[in-house]
């Protein structure tokens, strides 16, 4: 006896409700609504008893469930096409500044005064413009022998998913000589100053005390205050809601992660204590040319795995991990927390015969997280290499230092950054007013904003909200002790769901300034442009399912509302 066949009006998918919602719908171009009508009336005659007429019924139906398909695809497409396209807004500073020093350069050729040569230059910006793979290769490499520009065709890709990359777009940087600037250098600076410093010392340390007042006299700063002032608590904070409440570092990193029919701690190797890089002038300007790094990572003697306790356990990570690493590990961890900890709107929430997975649970939130990784870089990409080219901080306190230390040198430096007291304390460290560099290779070879790092985590977070509950307190949260061997019960106010995949995402975002290699505004905006790449990708996600399904609810970083049905 065969499987039977269900007649396409019998089926969720093709109920008379969402027939009709088809065909009052605008359909694509050269497909007439007369057609349509004939398909339907075709698919919802009587079953025959016949097999011929059986399998005819199944081929319309078939017929109606493509035409379905192709046209959820081509409306989502058309509504893509039909939005007013973005400006892109960007600073002047590479055609208003003389000798590019604020455009990013790496990988060029350099003088002495780490100045690109200015033909390179221009053979880059031409292959930019052109997208040409082969035009790319006449770049003039600084180090013949170096490392290669860091995929800049990415930047053309399309994605399948979402609103094209191109089509998205985020505010200007700030420019070389602004307090603004000045606020963001100023910053990085005294997170290298301060890596080693555990997170939960930051109330008494002496350097963190004189690291809050020096940045609490600048006139730009935009990170989170309270009351006004940056306080010990503040501190390195991303400005995403909640995120100051609570440890430092998210639940999401501290946590075990159930790991198959396994649970892994959260432990990682952390270098040694003064593992600093990039603080010799040669060897800084060896790194902008594009040269391999002659230091190397330098661990702990008994090299035992530690959480991440401080800012060089995070650089440390966050320098190493791969793709959505921190963000399955989230999920996992959250769908430990029981079926109360799903989203509000989850179709299964009140289903007895029914149960959620494959749609719906962990594994849809997984799947997605994997998918997003990469469309999420074509997007941070586009930014990247054709709207902003901005330089990364090692160049900014590269040009500090040859400022301060060449009497024929002089760059449009902001005063608040050439007052700042961290510039004291580096120079008494190592002679140099160089950025001291968490990896011995610097950053890496592409644009600095925006964080790569940060698209993906805005775009990764925003879709665990839409499948977690926010307001979902989180069981038994902890901290790190002051040596990152052993995590300690946290008994303070209620930490959310919310809450720590805000700071998750900033956590991962303003690691990567722990290590140097990029300011706030690259991660704090990032975050945001990840964001809208994501939601965009839920608008088109919320008709394709079966259940009875609400649509995604959820709070933006800055805590707005969204909802999506």
């Amino acid at each position: 006896m065969g499987i039977p066949i269900m007649a396409p009006c019998e089926t969720p998918i093709l109920s008379k409700k969402r027939l009709n919602a088809f065909t009052t719908r605008k359909l694509p171009f050269g497909v007439s609504k007369f057609v349509l009508v004939c398909i339907l009336f075709a698919a919802s005659m009587p079953a025959q008893v016949q097999d011929n007429a059986s399998n005819a019924k199944a081929e319309v139906a078939n017929e109606v469930r493509a035409f379905l398909a192709f046209k959820l695809r081509s409306d989502a497409a058309l509504q893509s096409m039909l939005e007013p396209l973005p400006k892109h807004p960007h600073s002047d500073d590479e055609i208003a500044l003389d000798n590019y020093i604020n455009s990013y350069t790496k990988g060029l050729p350099h003088d002495a005064f780490g100045l690109v040569d200015a033909s390179a230059y221009q053979q880059y910006l031409h292959a930019l413009s052109t997208g040409k793979s082969a035009d790319f290769e006449k770049i003039p490499k600084g180090d013949p022998d170096g490392l290669g520009l860091r995929n800049p065709l990415a930047a053309y890709s399309f994605v399948m998913k979402g609103k094209d990359p191109h089509a998205l777009s985020m505010p200007e940087a700030p420019d070389f000589s602004s307090q603004w600037q000045a606020a963001e250098a100023t910053e990085v600076l005294w997170k290298a100053i301060v890596r080693d410093v555990p997170f939960s010392d930051y109330a008494q340390d002496e350097d963190i005390r004189q690291g809050v007042d020096d940045l609490n006299k600048l006139s730009d700063f935009r990170g989170p205050t309270h009351n006004g002032k940056i306080t010990t608590q503040t501190l390195f904070r991303g400005v995403g809601k909640s995120e100051t409440s609570g440890p430092y570092i998210s639940q999401f990193l501290l946590m075990p992660v159930p790991f198959g029919a396994t649970l892994v701690e959260q432990k990682y190797d952390v270098p040694i204590s003064g593992n600093d890089h990039m603080t010799n002038y040669d060897e800084w300007l060896h790194i902008q040319n594009g040269g391999k790094p002659s230091g190397i990572t330098v661990f702990t003697p008994e090299k035992e795995p530690r959480y991440l306790f401080n800012g060089r356990a995070l650089a440390q990570y966050v320098l190493k991990d791969f793709v959505n690493m921190a963000y399955v590990n989230a999920a996992q961890i959250m769908a430990g927390f029981g079926p109360q900890a799903y989203s509000k709107t989850n179709p299964y929430n009140t289903l007895s015969v029914q149960a959620r997975s494959p749609l719906f649970g962990s594994n849809h939130a997984i799947d997605l997280l994997s998918s997003m990784s990469m469309a999420s870089q074509k997007v941070a990409w586009y930014q990247k290499w054709l709207v902003h080219r901005r330089a990364r901080p090692e160049v900014f306190y590269g040009r500090v230092h040859n400022h301060l230390t060449l009497e024929d040198i002089s760059y449009p430096i902001h005063q608040e950054a050439l007052e700042s007291s961290a510039l004291n304390t580096v120079f008494n460290r190592n002679a140099t007013y160089l950025l001291p560099m968490a990896g011995p290779e610097g950053s890496p070879l592409h644009p600095t904003y925006p964080a790569g790092h940060a698209v993906m985590a805005g775009a990764a977070v925003t879709i665990l909200k839409a499948f977690f509950d926010g307001d979902f307190p989180i069981p038994n949260p902890v901290m790190t002790d002051s040596e990152g061997m052993t995590l300690v019960p946290y008994t303070g106010e209620t930490l959310t769901i919310e809450s720590e995949l805000n700071k998750l995402a900033s956590n991962i975002s303003l690691g990567r300034n722990f290590a140097g290699v990029h300011y706030r505004s690259d991660g704090d905006l990032g975050i945001v442009l990840g964001e809208e790449y994501a939601i965009s990708v839920l608008k088109e996600l919320v008709d394709t399912y079966g259940e009875d399904f609400e649509g995604f609810r959820f709070n933006r970083f800055d805590g707005t509302a969204i909802v999506i049905d």
